[in-house]
């Protein structure tokens, strides 16, 4: 496997990082972090569940999709540790995650579309292509981290609260897309880990670029005077008669 090349690896790196960050968005904006279900033993009345997500809380009953109470200033009295937490982390996961999107898709247009020799008079200005895809693999591997641990979290928070109050507290289907999106980070940056251990050279260092140099540049570097030919002086200053016949 070559890094100058475009392999499926990257291109599957590319799209799984893409839909995790898709994934964290819906996370974040569905407001199904936890349930709270209220019981009432009047028949003439029914349940009441209260949906809370990091940004709003709305409350339903039973069999019913409208929210008897909409709360969109959640945001900002939020009493749970947990979801305070999640209000930081995962969008600082998502920053993440399109950061190391934007460095995957310069690395491979790069290998796309660059000439596979280099301009001398650039070539200390060349983009890495598999130092790019290292950098994402790292980054990827750090979004994976930042939006996993408050996301488990959740769910030891949440026996927490049942313990503390009553068991009225369950996790709702946000905190299994979020997981999920960090195991579709976690799979992206092993993506371009593999793939980065495939195409680099071994003798190469660990930060491998493609193009340490231009490749013109041994043709015409002079050669260091220690390495010239050492000529006696009679060989250099007094020239070589030779006689027609």
């Amino acid at each position: 496997m070559g890094c100058r090349d475009v392999h499926a690896a990257t291109v599957l790196a590319f799209l799984s990082g893409t839909a995790s960050v898709a994934g964290l968005l819906a996370a974040v904006l569905l407001p199904n972090w936890r349930q709270m279900r209220l019981y009432t033993f009047n028949k003439n009345e029914r349940n009441v569940t209260v949906y809370t997500g990091l940004w709003i809380k709305c409350a339903r009953f039973d069999g019913s999709r409208d929210c008897v109470i909409y709360d969109p200033q959640w945001y900002t009295a939020v009493d749970q540790l947990d979801l305070r937490v999640l209000q930081f982390a995962l969008p600082l996961s998502m920053l993440t995650a399109v950061s190391a999107l934007f460095l995957c898709l310069i690395g491979m247009c790069n290998t796309a579309f660059v000439s596979t020799v280099p301009n001398i008079k650039l070539a200390k200005c060349l983009v890495n292509s598999a130092g790019c895809h290292l950098v994402a693999g790292l980054l990827f591997l750090l979004a994976c981290a930042i939006c996993l641990t408050p996301s488990v979290w959740v769910i030891f928070y949440n026996n927490y609260l049942n313990r503390k109050y009553e068991p009225v507290f369950s996790f709702d289907i946000s905190v299994f897309i979020a997981i999920a999106s960090a195991g579709g980070l976690f799979f992206t940056s092993v993506l371009l880990f593999l793939w980065y251990c495939a195409c680099k050279s071994l003798p190469s260092p660990f930060w491998q670029p493609l193009y340490s140099h231009a490749p013109s540049m041994h043709s015409y570097a002079s050669q260091p005077y220690s390495a010239r030919s050492r000529l006696s002086a009679i060989e250099i200053d007094i020239p070589v008669v030779t006689h027609a016949s």
